[in-house]
Parts: structure tokens; sequence; C-alpha cells
């Protein structure tokens, strides 16, 4: 592949991240020496490590993150890990390389040809998360970039046969390290495979490959009316949104009560009564076809609306990570384009106000269609990286969608409910451009947000609670975070009960750092007091592993242990995800 990849690339600046935990700090205290070499050994197989990586591997080996690290290598032996440990807030986890044999490496010659790499930059460069802190001792020892179903069901199976590890790469977004390779092995970048395969517009449904973004298909549905949902950050591919679960701005429940009648033509609620929340992934998925370890192609249903037809083993797949499989093929459901759109923004004095609006908004039954909550630094930083100039206060961003005179009428409802909740500076746009550089701002929030730090690196905490929670998780959150010397912001898919903190740290002090990761558990904690998530979109990967077992409990994880364990019993398949190493059964 062309190094410009490399070059087309952003990527931010390696740094530490320490374990808030004495016993794990003294830990690495204590063996930075047998660890250090472990560093050395990676690069002397890699050739040789960058000048700048050189000079702080003495200080990686005392200040790495209990969750950026990977796994003990699972693949040497199918036996089960059961770390002793005070708390899952303990876990430690560990990475161990085992060098791709000379014999795979020629085998994945003879299937790729061409399409592969062995040159560091482009490893190092797939090994290393674009938009996260997160970081593993090791990189892929090789990058493949397969173009067709047949040549990764080759890949995998050949990797099966060596027990070395994969790791599939998509559009290299997620930010919870979910495509590390402590492990080194083989990188399968699915960006060959971008394919609109079957697009059925009568059936309202596409079957596309795996390594298509979000908004090139949007670009391609567009004039058949069409469009997929779903909009997580801008880069995200297909292949890779299923694979963590995403969801984005757009996945707020649509809601119709009999209320609608008493200011609504009878024929406007027919034309909507079929409408239904957006959702998640999940919901948005008819079936995939997913390569599993032995190189077996599965298909997990077809392309009807609803089946009963044994396991739903779509769902099994989706929210996986690459821990079960590698995702080839994948068909969509699909919506029409809304006739009309109205975005609104309005003003509030604390984010508490604004989260109470946004909950009255979705218990009036109003069908919008997203509601998004910015708090005053993400507005400062907006305007300064953007040259804008918003209120720098908490604000609520709208929009409704439907018919022209519905959507307008909706906008005055939501007016009325703002101007009861301390709201003020209600204003709304229905200029196509106007609307369309409205969310823009709001999807490029984080880079906007390191313009106050450039230099700094972000930790962002993804918590999700129930609706009627949503006000207060927000509210605590802002206390503890406004409490804080880091500079701090907060964003949330207020409709749906998810929010994000966005904590700017210096990788580079150890202080900013347990500052980052107290608050980052401060958040995780309080959300699960509130019956909550530790993550609502952004996946596990390694970075949310230790809270899994105070969400879900033992069992829980020892029926995933199981599950993995059935599909994947040389534990190639993206080792050291989701699953603690320390769930035995």
């Amino acid at each position: 592949m062309p190094f410009s990849s490399w070059f087309s690339r952003s990527s931010k600046n390696i740094c530490r991240f320490l374990q808030n935990t004495s016993s794990f700090n003294q830990h690495y205290r204590n063996n930075a020496t047998s660890f250090v070499p472990k560093l050395v050994d990676t690069s002397k197989n890699n050739q040789k490590l960058p000048p700048h990586l050189f000079a702080w591997t003495t200080c990686l080996a005392i200040a790495v993150s209990a969750g950026s690290l990977a796994l003990d290598s699972q693949q040497q032996t199918n036996s089960s890990f059961c770390d002793s440990r005070s708390s899952s807030s303990d876990l430690v986890v560990k990475g161990s390389y085992k060098k791709a044999p000379q014999e795979l490496i020629d085998e994945l010659k003879a299937i790729c040809q061409d399409k592969m790499t062995m040159d560091y930059e482009e490893r190092y460069f797939h090994g290393k998360p674009q938009n996260s802190f997160h970081k593993a001792v090791n990189i892929p020892d090789v990058v493949v970039f397969p173009s067709s179903e047949e040549e990764v069901s080759k890949i995998v199976a050949s990797c099966n046969e060596h027990k070395v590890a994969i790791v599939p790469y998509g559009g290299a977004t997620s930010i919870e390290g979910h495509t590390l390779s402590p492990n080194g092995g083989v990188c399968i970048d699915m960006s060959s495979m971008k394919n609109v395969k079957a697009l059925h517009v009568e059936d309202m449904d596409v079957v596309v490959e795996p390594g298509i973004g979000w908004m090139d298909l949007n670009e391609y549905l567009e004039p058949y009316g069409l469009f997929f949902p779903l909009d997580p950050g801008p880069g995200a591919t297909i292949g890779g949104m299923c694979a963590t679960r995403c969801s984005g701005s757009l996945a707020v429940r649509f809601a119709f009560f009999l209320n609608l009648l008493t200011f609504m033509d009878i024929n406007v609620v027919l034309n909507f009564l079929e409408e239904y929340r957006y959702g998640t992934m999940r919901d948005n998925v008819i079936s995939l076809k997913v390569v599993l370890a032995n190189g077996d192609v599965v298909k997990t249903g077809s392309r009807a609306r609803k089946s009963a037809a044994g396991y739903d083993l779509t769902r099994l797949m989706i929210g996986s990570e690459g821990t079960l499989g590698v995702i080839t093929e994948v068909t969509l459901r699909l919506q029409k384009i809304p006739q009309h759109s109205v975005v609104a923004m309005c003003n509030f004095p604390t984010v508490k106000d604004a989260a109470d609006v946004a909950i009255a908004t979705m218990l009036s039954g109003i069908q919008v269609s997203r509601v998004e909550l910015l708090d005053e630094v993400q507005l400062k930083a907006i305007n300064l990286a953007s040259g804008k100039f918003f209120p720098e206060v908490p604000t609520l961003m709208f929009e409704f969608i439907g018919t022209e005179a519905y959507s307008r009428e909706q906008t005055v409802i939501v007016q009325n409910i703002v101007s009861q909740h301390n709201g003020s500076g209600f204003v709304f746009a229905e200029d196509p451009e106007a609307k369309k550089e409205l969310w823009k701002t709001r999807k490029e929030a984080l880079w906007a947000l390191f313009a106050l730090k450039p230099t700094y690196e972000a930790m962002i905490a993804d918590v999700c609670v129930p609706l009627s929670r949503l006000a207060e998780v927000i509210s605590r959150s802002k206390q503890e975070i406004d409490a804080s010397p880091l500079e701090c912001a907060v964003i949330a898919h207020a409709g749906d009960g998810n929010f994000h903190a966005l904590m700017l740290f210096d990788p580079n002090d150890e202080e900013q750092c347990r500052e980052a990761e107290r608050l980052n558990n401060f958040m995780v904690h309080t959300a699960l007091s509130l019956e909550g998530t530790c993550t609502g979109e952004h996946g596990v990967g390694t970075g949310k592993m230790k809270y899994l077992e105070k969400e879900l409990g033992i069992e829980a994880l020892r029926t995933m242990k199981r599950i993995k364990t059935a599909l994947d019993p040389n534990n190639i398949m993206n080792p050291g995800k989701i699953i603690p190493p320390h769930v035995c059964f």
C-alpha cells in the first residue's frame, strides 16, 4: 500500500497514562528494568523505533494505563487466566509478543500478493489509535489489505493454524484501544472492501462491504431519497460501527402519543405512525456475513425485516469488537430523507436546566430526531477553533423533522418548553446550508476542543443512564469537573441519556493523568449507581474492561467467555478486548 496513507490520516503525539493505584505504580517501579527490554526487543523485531519513541521507553515502563495495555497471550494455551485482585478496577492487562512465523508470512504473501506490507511506519501507524491516548507495547508484524471475503477467510484460517493474533481495522476512529495489537500478529485493514453490493430501493435496504464510510454511503444514497441514519464521528466505517455497536446523535426515540391528535391533522399523524426510533447500530443492521476464527463464513440472517429463525447471531456479532469474527458484509436498514427539517438552538444558565428541557421535550411526545447538549467550555472551544460567536453558555441543539408545517409546529412547542425552564436565545434555521453548518460544528467538537490545548490528549467519558437520571448524572459530573484543574467539556446526546465528558490532560504530567483518570472513574461509577452503563456508544476495547464486572456481574462475563472460547478456541480474534483476563469458568 502507498506510504501516502501515513500522511493522509491525522495522529497525535504519543502520551503516557498512569493507572492510579499504588500497587500498579509500585509494580512497574520494581520491574522497570525487566519491562524496558521488552520494548527494546520489540524495536529490534520492528527494525528500529523512531527517535521520539526511543527517548521515552523508560518512562513508558512506569506510566502505562491499566486499560490501554494488552493482555496475556492466551494464544499459547486454551486455559483461562484467573488473576487474583482486590477489585476489577485494579485489573492490569499485560501484553505478550509472539512473532509471526515466516511460514505464515509466506502464506499471506500468496493470498494477498502485493496487498500487504511489513513497512515499519505503516505497521506503527496501524498499531496506534489515531484518536485515543491508549497505547500498547507492540505493533502488528504485518498489515494486510484484503479485497474480498475469500481473501479474509484464507487470511484468518492461516492465522488460526499458526495461532497468531489478528486485529480487524476499519476507520481507526475508535477511542478505547480497539485496534491495538498488543500481541503483535496480523492487522487486517478492511479499507479496500468498500463497495455497495446491492441497493433495494423498494425494500429500503442496502448490502455493503465493511470498509465503506457512513458519510460516503449517504452520498451514494442521496439521489434515491434514502439515507442511513446513524452519524458517529467523521471517518467511521460501517464495519467498525457494527463492531462497536455505535450510535450517534440520531439514536433518539421517536414518540407518538394520542395527545398529538389534539394539535395535528389526522392525515399527518397517519403518515408518521409507521416511523420508529432510528436507534443504534443494533437496530439498523438486518444481517451480516462474518468470517469466524477457523475461516468459516457465516451468514447471520436473511433480508427479511424480522425473523424468529434460530439464535440471533446478528446481534451477537454487533458490538463484539472483532473478538468473535471479522465482518465482511452488512445489510442495512435505510430511511427516507425527511421531507423537511428545522434546527434550533437555545441557551441556559446551567447544564441541569438544559438537561431538564431535553427530558421534558422527550416526554412531551414531540417527534425530535436530535437533542444535543453542549456546555460553556465546548462553546468556547468551538468559537476559538472556527471563528464563530455562539454565546458561551450551556446550549441545546434540536432537530425536528416531518412536513414543513409539522416541523415548524414542533419548533414552537419546544420554544414554549424552553421558556418554562430558564431558557433564552431560542433561534432556528431552515436553510439547508445553515443547518449543515450547525451540525458540522457539533460533529467537530472534539477537534475544536483541542484548540484550547493543542498539545494535550483527551480522555473521553461515555456514560449513559436512563433518561430520567440524565440531569442528575450531568449535574453531579459537572460539579466535579468544574472543581478540577483540568480543562473539561461536556457534550450529551441528551435525547437518549448518553453524555460525554472530554478531559484534556498533558500526557507528560503525571498529576494531570491521574486527575483525568479520577474524573473518568467518578463519572462511570456515578452512572453505574444510577443503573447506567460505562459506555453508551464507544465500546469496551481495553479502556472500559475494568468496569464490566461491576456493571454486568461475573456470571455475565463468564457467559461471554464461554461464547468467546467456543468460537475462538485459540484466542486469535482481537485478543485482550472486552473480556478481562481474570474471568474464568
